[in-house]
């Protein structure tokens, strides 16, 4: 059947009308579904008092969409591992949304922002139109902690002693807000012994309190160098006990370290140290020799770290002494003379030994000679205050040895012989022996100095005649001034002094 013409055109028209319709609309859907959005939330972290900001970036074609251009204020989003962000499509199960985090910080910012564009490399297509913005003027602020009172807060500690010092550092515990401020001491002390015996002095200390603004301190102190106790506590400078006796105070458990009570709120090694080489106290011996034998110990305890008493003991042959000696004080020991060597012991000192030896300064004993024509007399006399000195006196072939106690003397008698001289020597003396020369006497002509004329081997004639009464008159006065001087010349005497 044929239809008639103006049907037919009609029919033809609506057929290629309803072609293009369809032709258009396979061309222009896609590029109508290449779209991508974001929106924006906040939220306050209470516990730290930043404000999160999320952002969800939304892809509604079935590729996968890259992020180009992206911007964000007032600070970066976090980006997770390497490369660029990508938007997954809308398909396959995928929900299309990429998710972004930005972290704000502080009460500054009042709002955060976000552009971006979309790149789909399928076909090129881009979506540069994507902004939001989220408002951050509501205060966000950290939950306010409660604070702990005084003796409920937790610390951790460190503690050491090396050489002379001592360290020490005390934290409070994370998350833990004092009511109040919380003082920590380091002290360290002199003490008797390395174990802990009393009494003990204060050496050195350093306080600190730990607060919410500071909430970590160091101490350091020094430590003597000597016997040592050192201790860690809480408690400031009011609480220090400066001296540690028998039965006075005790820190006990403020110890930090301690198993139980205000010290044992804190973790770490034990709070206190006991230890030492030697005493703190310092022992000296003077010793010094006495013209009269005897020795003289000053024994002292005055050194910078003498905090103790000394027990000194001196012995010597059969004499023995024990003398205390307290700190920054001397005292005096006299040895007897001829007592031995001597030896001083204390502790905390090797032992001194001292033998007694002559000073320069002593008195010396005097020698006297006398002599006529039958005898050589040879007196020492030895001075007050000194020792006893042994005199060895020779004589030609002679020898006599005498010894003469202080502010005493001693004689000894030769007989007269051809020697001109005597010989002196001290033993136990320092000096030279002494050469006492004798005084020369004619004692063949009576002692006199000779016969007035003529050979003195051949006596003079008498004298007689007239004048022999004047000569005899003369004679007897003569002979009376010659007896006087004879006895003179009989007895020289001569001084030496050793």
């Amino acid at each position: 059947m044929k239809l008639n013409s103006p049907l037919r055109r009609a029919a033809t028209v609506l057929a290629g009308a309803l072609i293009g319709l369809g032709g258009a609309a396979v061309v222009t859907s896609p590029a109508a579904a290449h779209d991508s959005t974001v929106r924006g939330e906040a939220i306050c972290d209470t516990a730290t008092g930043t404000r999160i900001v999320t952002w969800t970036l939304t892809n509604d074609w079935p590729a996968d969409a890259t992020v180009t251009d992206l911007k964000t204020t007032p600070t970066d989003v976090e980006k997770a591992g390497e490369g660029n962000f990508v938007i997954p499509g809308k398909t396959g199960g995928r929900n299309g949304e990429l998710v972004l985090t930005q972290k704000v910080t502080g009460g500054d910012a009042k709002e955060a922002t976000i552009s971006f564009a979309s790149l789909w490399s399928t076909d090129g297509f881009t979506d540069g139109k994507n902004s939001a913005r989220v408002d951050l003027s509501k205060p966000c602020a950290p939950a306010e902690t409660p604070c702990v009172e005084a003796g409920q807060a937790g610390f951790h500690h460190t503690f050491g002693v090396t050489g002379n010092g001592s360290t020490a550092t005390v934290t409070l515990n994370d998350g833990v807000k004092l009511c109040e401020g919380e003082p920590v001491t380091l002290v360290s002390y002199f003490a008797p012994k390395p174990q802990f015996a009393v009494p003990q002095y204060e050496y050195d200390h350093d306080s600190g309190t730990i607060d919410n603004e500071h909430r970590s301190v160091t101490l350091n102190v020094d430590v003597p160098d000597c016997n040592t106790q050192v201790d860690l506590f809480f408690g400031g400078e009011d609480d220090i006990i400066s001296e540690i006796t028998e039965n006075g105070s005790r820190y006990g458990d403020k110890k930090l370290g301690s198993k139980n009570g205000l010290g044992g709120r804190s973790k770490g090694p034990q709070g206190w140290y006991n230890g030492g080489t030697k005493g703190c106290q310092t022992p000296a011996v003077e010793p010094l020799s006495q013209c009269d034998g005897t020795v003289t110990l000053n024994l002292s305890n005055n050194g910078k770290i003498s905090k103790y008493a000394i027990d000194f003991t001196v012995k010597a042959g059969e004499f023995s002494k024990t003398v205390t000696v307290a700190p920054g004080k001397g005292e005096t020991v006299t040895v007897p003379a001829g007592a031995g060597t001597i030896t001083v012991s204390a502790e905390g000192m090797e032992n001194v030994t001292y033998d007694w030896a002559a000073p320069e300064d002593c008195a010396l004993p005097t020698v006297i000679v006398e002599n006529d024509c039958d005898t050589v007399a040879i007196t020492v006399e030895n001075p007050e205050g000194v020792t006893p000195a042994t005199a060895k006196i020779t004589y030609g072939d002679k020898t006599e040895t005498v010894t003469v106690a202080a502010g005493k003397s001693e004689k000894v008698t030769f007989k007269a012989g051809k020697a001109t001289y005597a010989t002196v020597e001290f033993p136990g003396l320092d000096v030279e022996p002494i050469k006492a020369t004798l005084e020369k006497l004619d004692c063949e002509n009576g002692g006199g100095g000779g016969t007035g004329g003529g050979d003195k081997d051949e006596p003079s004639l008498p004298v007689t005649g007239p004048v022999a009464g004047g000569i005899a008159g003369g004679a007897a006065l003569l002979l009376i001034a010659g007896g006087v001087l004879f006895v003179i010349a009989r007895r020289r005497k001569i001084t030496f002094t050793a």
